[in-house]
C-alpha cells in the first residue's frame, strides 16, 4: 500500500502546485491588465498574451489530470435533459445560426445572414424547432427595448416590449402554453434582455403569467443534480472603503452621464480605469445589516475588511452577497482582448493610487477563480453585473460567466443601473422570501411583483433589473434554519 500511498501523494501535490501557478499567472494577468502605462502598452499587450498562453497550458493539465472524474460524469443527451425539466416548465434554448443552401457550390456563398433558432423542450413531449428569422431585425429590437428599459422616463417600454415578444416568444408560445415555469437559454443580443419584462398579447409582462430562470445551456440542468456541500457560513461583503486618489481632480467620476439619483453604477466605456472614481455607497451597509438580521449566521464584510483578499479566502459560502460597484470596459476603451480582464468589481482601496489599484479591483477572471464550489446562492448587489462581451453561442463574457465558472449553483445580477434606494429595496424583499423559504428564483419574482404593483414603479427600469440563473429551488434546510 505504501507505494500507492506515496504515489496519491505525490499526485495530490502536483495538483495544488497547479492550482497555485494558476492562481499566480491569474494575479499576474489582473495586475498588468489593470496597469495604465502608455508608454510600455505595447510590453504589456505581449506579456498578458504570454501570461494567457501560460494559464491555458495550466488549465489545459489540470483538465487532463481529472480526467477519470470527467469520464464518470453524466453524457448529455438529450433523454437526459428532458427528464431533468419539472413537469410544470419548458426550456426554451435560443441559437444564433446562418441558414445554409446546398444548392450553392461555394461554401463562402452557401451562407445566409445569421437567423436566430429556438427550440422548445418538455418533459414528455417532442421538442420543437422554430426559426426565428434574420438575427438583425430582432437584434435591432432588443437594442431598442434595451434603451426604454434603462430609462423610467420612457412611456413607450411596453411597446417596444411587446415587438421583441412578437419576433421571439410568441413564434413558441404555443408549444409552452400557460406552463407556470420558463428556463430560458439565450444566445447573442437576447443575453442582455430580461425576458420577464417581455409583454404578451394580452397587455401583459411575462413576469404576471409565468417564472423565468436563465441557464447557459440546457447541459446546467444535470450539473443542479450534482450536490455540493457548502463549507462556510454566508458571506456579506457592502460599503467598501474606496479611499481617495492622491488627485481626485484628476480621476473622471464614476458613470457621469447618468442622472444624479443613480448611486449603484458601472463603467461601460473609458480608456482606463485608473482615470475612474468609485464613489462611496453608504447606503449598501442598511442594506448589507439587513440580510445579516434575516440571516445571523452570514459573516459581515463592511468599510476597509470589504476588501479583495478577504473575498479570495472565502471557502464555499453558503450564501455570498457583493453589493459594491461594477464595471465592464469596452474592448476599444481598454485595449485589452479578454473580456474577463476588463470587467469586475470594486472592493476596498479602489481608488487608490495606481500602484496600489490591483488590490482593491476584482476582475472577472479572478473571480472565475473563488472557491464557489458548494456556494448555493451569489448575488452580486451592483449595476450592470449580468453584462459583458456577447459572444454567439458561448454567452456573456463577464462577472456572468465569472461566477458560474466559480462554482456557484444560483447566480443573481443586474442588466442596468439602478438606484441604491430602488436595489436596497428589492434586495431586502428577496432575501426575506428567502428566509421565508420561497425558491431562489421565486422570491426574486415575488420581490418585482410586489414593486410592479406599486404606481410609481411599475415601470420595468425599477424591477427588471435584476435577474435569476440556475438553481431556483429553495435554498436548503441548514441554510433557513435560525441560530
Amino acid at each position: 500500500m505504501e507505494p500507492v500511498d506515496r504515489h496519491q501523494h505525490e499526485a495530490d501535490a502536483r495538483d495544488r502546485d497547479l492550482v497555485e501557478q494558476l492562481k499566480t499567472a491569474t494575479a499576474e494577468l489582473a495586475r498588468l491588465a489593470l496597469s495604465a502605462d502608455p508608454v510600455h502598452a505595447d510590453q504589456r499587450r505581449t506579456a498578458i498574451k504570454a501570461l494567457e498562453i501560460r494559464k491555458e497550458e495550466f488549465e489545459s493539465e489540470l483538465s487532463e489530470r481529472s480526467a477519470e472524474f470527467r469520464a464518470q460524469s453524466r453524457p448529455v443527451t438529450l433523454d437526459a435533459v428532458q427528464a431533468a425539466i419539472p413537469e410544470d416548465a419548458a426550456l426554451l434554448e435560443f441559437a444564433v445560426f446562418r441558414p445554409f443552401d446546398p444548392r450553392i457550390d461555394r461554401n463562402a456563398e452557401a451562407y445566409g445572414p445569421p437567423h436566430y433558432a429556438a427550440y422548445v423542450l418538455r418533459r414528455n413531449a417532442a421538442p420543437r424547432g422554430v426559426d426565428l428569422g434574420p438575427a438583425n431585425v430582432i437584434d435591432a429590437a432588443v437594442g431598442g427595448l434595451r434603451e426604454a428599459l434603462r430609462d423610467p422616463r420612457r412611456a413607450d417600454v411596453k411597446d417596444r416590449a411587446r415587438v421583441v415578444d412578437t419576433l421571439v416568444m410568441r413564434p413558441l408560445r404555443p408549444s409552452f402554453g400557460e406552463l407556470s415555469r420558463l428556463i430560458v437559454s439565450p444566445d447573442g443580443e437576447l443575453n442582455l434582455v430580461p425576458f420577464e419584462a417581455l409583454v404578451d398579447e394580452r397587455g401583459r409582462y411575462l413576469i404576471e403569467r409565468h417564472a423565468v430562470s436563465y441557464v447557459t445551456s440546457g447541459r446546467d440542468l444535470l450539473r443542479m443534480q450534482v450536490q455540493r456541500a457548502s463549507r462556510s457560513a454566508a458571506a456579506i461583503f457592502a460599503d467598501p472603503i474606496f479611499g481617495e486618489p492622491a488627485r481626485l481632480n484628476a480621476a473622471r467620476p464614476l458613470a457621469a452621464p447618468l442622472p444624479a439619483r443613480i448611486a449603484r453604477r458601472s463603467i461601460t466605456t473609458g480608456p482606463k480605469l485608473s482615470s475612474v472614481y468609485f464613489a462611496p455607497l453608504a447606503a449598501t451597509a442598511a442594506e448589507a445589516r439587513a440580510i445579516k438580521s434575516l440571516f445571523p449566521e452570514a459573516t459581515l464584510f463592511t468599510g476597509a475588511s470589504a476588501k479583495k483578499a478577504a473575498l479570495q479566502q472565502v471557502e464555499a459560502p453558503r450564501m455570498l452577497h457583493i453589493a459594491s460597484h461594477g464595471f465592464f470596459l469596452q474592448d476599444a476603451s481598454a485595449g485589452i482582448e479578454n473580456p474577463l480582464l476588463r470587467s469586475g468589481l470594486a472592493l476596498a482601496g479602489a481608488n487608490l493610487t495606481q500602484e496600489f489599484l490591483g488590490d482593491g479591483i476584482l476582475t472577472a477572471l479572478e473571480a472565475s477563480a473563488l472557491d464557489l464550489w458548494g456556494t448555493k446562492l451569489v448575488t452580486l448587489s451592483a449595476c450592470d453585473t449580468g453584462v459583458g462581451e456577447v459572444r454567439n453561442g458561448e454567452g456573456v463574457y463577464g462577472l456572468r460567466r465569472a461566477f458560474i465558472l466559480a462554482g456557484t449553483e444560483t447566480l443573481v445580477m443586474s442588466l442596468w443601473p439602478v438606484s441604491d434606494a430602488i436595489a436596497r429595496e428589492g434586495m431586502v424583499a428577496y432575501y426575506t422570501g428567502l428566509r421565508a423559504g420561497l425558491g431562489r428564483g421565486d422570491a426574486l419574482r415575488q420581490s418585482k411583483l410586489a414593486m410592479l404593483k406599486r404606481p410609481s414603479r411599475q415601470h420595468p427600469f425599477y424591477w427588471a433589473s435584476f435577474i435569476q440563473s440556475g438553481e431556483w429551488t429553495p435554498l436548503e434546510n441548514e441554510i433557513l434554519r435560525s441560530n
